[in-house]
């Protein structure tokens, strides 16, 4: 099995190697220059992983749609597909501030249009990012997406996006997840820069890694990763523990922690049953001084999952429990678990109150002159009224999810 040089800030500093017979998967360190992971500082001896890749590169590897695209490219070649081959045949065109070196060479891309892109969002455009784009694709979730390469025609300059679309299980994917992350949005919390298509098809998310005043990429890792799991793990947690990693690496833990608290409430206000492990992380870089900064990520892939399963719950657990929280339990974990007063807790409690109500009237005007959007959009605003209640429910009554919807 081929070894892969693995580089940091383009600079090799080790290597990555499977060996096929013991199934482990081994990483080397060939320099002490920067560690490739908060987790994995720099020693002599090896990093050996069994059954699995290690977390830090096992987070580049596609999941659902792409990971199939995947295994039915690559079953021919190899007889079999796992987790090494296919980061294998994307790494090297992996831009982050890990790079990496393998037999394969590093792809040319083409650049296409941001306003081509956003006008026309047909299935045959998303068919054409796919195959375009397919070696660039490391990127986690079951739902269709891209990387995409787009230029726009006002800064003239190319960025990379994620560009999200839907199938019919999911409908109006784009629309729901924009909404939310606008709800997150008018609490404070920093979010990635978001646009929709003309017909609402994709959703086109600027990526955050890229320090644009110093034209490098900077870390980000997932909390996934800094737990030491991978992506299988994803659903096995607790937010109590995400929370202790914030306070335990961050720099600026006070500000980190009441962001993550205003994305915890938000999560619970707007039902995002999807907020695992894979879906916080947090961004490093090193200052003019040579010290490192780090900082909780902008919030990302915040979704209303229940109006697509009214049993949905909470992809972690909080108190022990996968239940959704009200005021008097989310206000108690911010006290025990993001260094919050009572009356701190309770404050940003109500500004994540104030920005669910903006943004139930807003939801409101929006399907009034958009009535593609009214099925999903009404069973949104049923279950973001009912989180106004501020009680504890153990799930979501079915009559506000149904397919013709309370008022």
């Amino acid at each position: 099995m081929q070894q892969i040089k693995v580089c940091v800030d383009n600079e090799e500093v080790g290597s990555l190697f499977k060996e096929a017979q013991a199934n482990r998967f081994v990483f080397n360190y060939s320099k002490d220059y920067k560690p490739i992971s908060l987790i994995m500082p720099y020693k002599a001896s090896s990093y050996i992983w069994t059954n699995r890749l290690h977390p830090v590169f096992d987070m580049y590897i596609p999941e659902g749609y792409l990971f199939e695209l995947f295994r039915n490219i690559l079953a021919k070649e190899y007889g079999y597909v796992d987790d090494y081959i296919v980061f294998s045949y994307i790494c090297s065109n992996i831009e982050s501030r890990l790079t990496f070196k393998s037999e394969l060479k590093r792809s040319e891309f083409p650049i296409f249009d941001l306003d081509d892109i956003l006008n026309d969002d047909s299935q045959d455009t998303f068919s054409k990012l796919i195959s375009a784009f397919l070696k660039k694709n490391s990127l986690g979730g079951v739902h269709p997406k891209t990387i995409a390469l787009l230029k726009s025609k006002e800064s003239f300059t190319e960025k990379d996006y994620i560009l999200k679309t839907w199938g019919a299980e999911y409908d109006q994917l784009a629309l729901n997840e924009y909404f939310c992350l606008k709800a997150v949005e008018k609490t404070g919390v920093p979010i990635p820069k978001i646009l929709l298509s003309s017909q609402n098809k994709f959703l086109l998310v600027e990526r955050f890694n890229y320090d644009k005043k110093n034209s490098r990429y900077i870390g980000f890792e997932e909390i996934l990763v800094l737990l030491g799991k991978n992506k299988d793990e994803k659903y096995s947690g607790s937010y109590e523990k995400i929370a202790e990693v914030i306070c335990n690496v961050t720099t600026d833990a006070c500000d980190s922690l009441r962001n993550f608290y205003k994305i915890i409430v938000m999560n619970y206000l707007l039902k995002n049953g999807d907020a695992h492990l894979k879906n916080f992380g947090i961004l490093y870089a090193q200052d003019s001084g040579n010290n490192t900064k780090i900082w909780l990520a902008p919030a990302y892939d915040v979704v209303n999952t229940v109006v697509y399963s009214h049993k949905d719950k909470p992809a972690l657990t909080m108190f022990g429990k996968k239940l959704w929280f009200g005021k008097s339990d989310l206000i108690k974990f911010g006290v025990n678990h993001c260094n919050l007063t009572e009356s701190e807790a309770a404050g940003l409690y109500e500004i994540s109150i104030k920005a669910l109500k903006e943004s139930i009237n807003q939801l409101s005007d929006y399907i009034k002159t958009n009535p593609k959007f009214s099925d999903v959009g009404k069973k949104m605003l049923n279950v973001w009224r009912l989180s106004l209640d501020e009680k504890t429910y153990k799930e979501v009554p079915l009559e506000l999810t149904r397919n013709r919807p309370l008022d």
